[in-house]
């Protein structure tokens, strides 16, 4: 058991560290080319951030675990909320100012409620996967679109270029190297990282699905934790939700929507009855906390955080209970 625990650890830690390594050559190259910085902050670094997610996913799906793969793009999303900005907010209250991430909290509560729709039947098909990577391509294109458009508007298009300077100072052909050594040990810690799951899971009979829910889920998230809290301790804690939404999106659109293309998904009942509950009152209550209406600025202060950091520590609970009991 030392070794597929001693996997699990591995290849976490190069699983995240190629995704960095393949976000500085990416964007590097990306800007080589001529791409806005917008654009790279946008598309390069918001897919890199979340290929973790998407690649251990890919693997679990072609292993014949889609266990691991739904468990951890909705693990990860509950994580995002209740761990990551809990954990954000508690070191600084975040105020939202956004105009970007003001339209973004509908579209993430619209695609929350079709993805607990389309999994009421128990199964992710070909056709939902479909219908989930068409939306994620028509809303990566209008982010880019409102990124253009409301780029001299935007607190967030201000920061995306300030966070681009340390990518885009690379020459060529350090970016494609890294860009190549990034894209490689990304795949195979990604496949080191899936087989210590799947193994750990068959020792202890425990479901796939609860390994990709708490261990994989946690691991694939770190790279929005470490960036969160930096931006919390910059004074920019507004980024943090910025974040979270947009890998909260990638999660629940492409990375279940790739993993659904490569094998339909049978989705246990617990997932509806308690994991979709959890992810939908997470986000909803993102959006009441964030959302500025009338008399209110929108944010998430101490006492918000910590109930999201508390509902973490219970949902978990819950998993480890059911689990050992």
């Amino acid at each position: 058991m030392l070794l597929p625990i001693l996997s699990i650890v591995i290849g976490l830690f190069f699983l995240l560290w190629s995704a960095d390594r393949f976000i500085d050559g990416a964007a590097s190259l990306a800007n080589r080319l001529g791409m806005p910085s917008l654009l790279i902050g946008i598309v390069i670094i918001g897919f890199g951030t979340s290929a973790p997610e998407m690649i251990v996913s890919a693997f679990s799906a072609l292993n014949k675990n889609p266990g691991i793969a739904l468990g951890n793009a909705y693990g990860s999303n509950i994580t995002n909320i209740a761990l990551i900005l809990g954990t954000t907010a508690l070191i600084k209250p975040i105020i939202v100012q956004s105009i970007v991430l003001k339209k973004e909290f509908p579209i993430l509560i619209t695609v929350t409620l079709l993805s607990a729709y389309l999994i009421y039947d128990s199964e992710i098909s070909l056709l939902d996967s479909i219908i989930l990577l068409t939306i994620f391509t028509l809303y990566m294109m209008w982010t880019i679109y409102q990124g253009i458009k409301d780029k001299s508007e935007d607190k967030l298009a201000e920061n995306i270029d300030q966070e681009l300077t340390d990518h885009l100072t690379m020459p060529l052909k350090n970016a494609i190297i890294w860009l190549i050594i990034g894209m490689l040990v990304l795949l195979a810690s990604s496949k080191l990282l899936v087989w210590g799951a799947v193994e750990i899971a068959t020792f202890y009979g425990v479901s796939d699905l609860i390994i990709g829910l708490t261990v994989v889920a946690v691991g694939t998230s770190l790279p929005e934790l470490a960036s969160s809290i930096v931006a919390a301790k910059k004074g920019e804690a507004d980024l943090a939700v910025g974040n979270i939404i947009g890998s909260n999106l990638f999660n629940t659109l492409a990375v279940v929507g790739i993993a659904g293309c490569i094998t339909p998904i049978s989705v246990e009942p617990e997932v509806f009855t308690r994991d979709m509950l959890i992810m939908l009152s997470l986000t909803f209550l993102l959006f009441i906390f964030g959302y500025s209406f009338k008399n209110k600025q929108g944010s998430i202060n101490r006492i918000e955080g910590g109930l999201f950091l508390l509902t973490y520590i219970a949902y978990n609970t819950y998993l480890i209970y059911s689990v050992i009991s």
